[in-house]
């Protein structure tokens, strides 16, 4: 069983938590994180760590990411959690069969090597999971948390049970590995928030990346990336025992884009995560700021809907989509009701944006 005293931190002085909203932030990203610098920049959170997982970068890299970002706001008080480097049971070789029976995937994360078809994105960066390219943003110099994420995210569960929301915007390997290890983690945990799955999108911007990042769903409005790289770890999560679950799919993302208008009114101010953040590619839907937002400030969900959700884990033409069912239709075979988040109040998100951006940064 798991020992939640058994680490030395456990004793270490504890911050000042009044008034603040406790949120562990477990992430896939591998570029200069927006999503990340939201949390961070919130007044009124306190992020207990950034775990950090496998997805559309590999682990290692994620974590230089996310060490050179707490770097840069001046937040190296905030732990990085190295957690899963691969999937429960899918993998590489698997996904490379899975395509030679059943069509290209449009996204494979890390282990794409090259687009199916012509984008204006920048062609993938594929190498070896133990590789850690050079960052543009500069290598990192602090050190990762000497701890496994799950192993934190039980710690943190156990030091401040009902107090802590779960953020996750990747692969829920992490979240999965700490049920697994401790069957009260979910119950411990304030609520889980997630960025992941897809019900039905539709292209809503009429701009070139817009339609890019649509024409997946045309025929396959149930595929998502993060279900899909670890469909086996996303049902385990959600089948858990949360008090609360909130779903950000990526219905509500195909009415976003980080353009460059919206870029430039998010680094209007002069400091040194605007100046990095000028260097960020554009052309992007706002995926995990979506579900970042809709945490923050809950009065941005202009429309959801509760449903049933889990993922389908047979490995057939299916494997990873999302299934959903109204109340009452689910197979009952552990799945939870959720608030699925269809739509955000989108001028008011980006004044959130603008305005947690272009804050000085918290630790400057």
């Amino acid at each position: 069983m798991f020992d939640p005293h058994a680490h030395s931190a456990a004793s270490a002085a504890e911050p000042d938590l009044t008034g603040k909203r406790l949120l562990i932030y477990d992430d896939d990203v591998w570029i200069f994180n927006i999503p990340q610098l939201m949390a961070l920049q919130a007044p009124d959170v306190h992020v207990l760590g950034l775990t950090i997982t496998s997805g559309s970068g590999w682990h290692d890299e994620n974590v230089a990411h996310a060490l050179r970002l707490t770097e840069i706001a001046g937040r190296t008080d905030v732990p990085v959690v190295p957690g899963a480097t691969f999937p429960l049971v899918n993998s590489e070789k698997m996904t490379e069969r899975w395509e030679a029976l059943y069509g290209k995937l449009v996204w494979k994360g890390a282990w794409m090597k090259q687009w199916v078809e012509n984008t204006e994105q920048l062609m993938p960066s594929y190498h070896a999971h133990d590789v850690v390219p050079d960052l543009p943003e500069g290598n990192p110099t602090v050190k990762p948390a000497n701890e496994i994420a799950a192993n934190f995210m039980l710690r943190m569960v156990h030091r401040y049970p009902g107090q802590v929301t779960i953020l996750a915007t990747g692969p829920m390997t992490n979240l999965a590995l700490a049920q697994r290890l401790d069957h009260r983690f979910a119950a411990l945990a304030k609520e889980l928030v997630y960025m992941g799955g897809s019900l039905n999108p539709h292209q809503q911007l009429a701009s070139l990346a817009a339609r890019q990042f649509a024409r997946e769903f045309v025929h396959s409005p149930r595929r998502e990336f993060n279900f899909r790289w670890d469909p086996e770890a996303a049902s385990i999560t959600l089948r858990a025992p949360w008090n609360k679950i909130t779903m950000v799919p990526v219905d509500p993302s195909t009415h976003t884009e980080l353009s460059p208008a919206l870029l430039e009114r998010m680094t209007r101010a002069d400091t040194a995560l605007t100046r990095q953040l000028r260097l960020h590619e554009t052309g992007f839907p706002l995926w995990d700021e979506l579900a970042v937002a809709a945490w923050l400030d809950p009065s941005l969900i202009k429309r959801s809907v509760q449903a049933f959700v889990d993922v389908d884990t047979v490995f057939g033409p299916g494997y990873g989509d999302t299934l959903s069912w109204a109340p009452g239709y689910e197979p009952g075979l552990g799945e939870n009701l959720q608030q699925i988040v269809q739509e955000l109040d989108m001028p008011r998100f980006e004044r959130l944006l603008v305005e947690l951006m272009n804050r000085e940064p918290r630790g400057a």
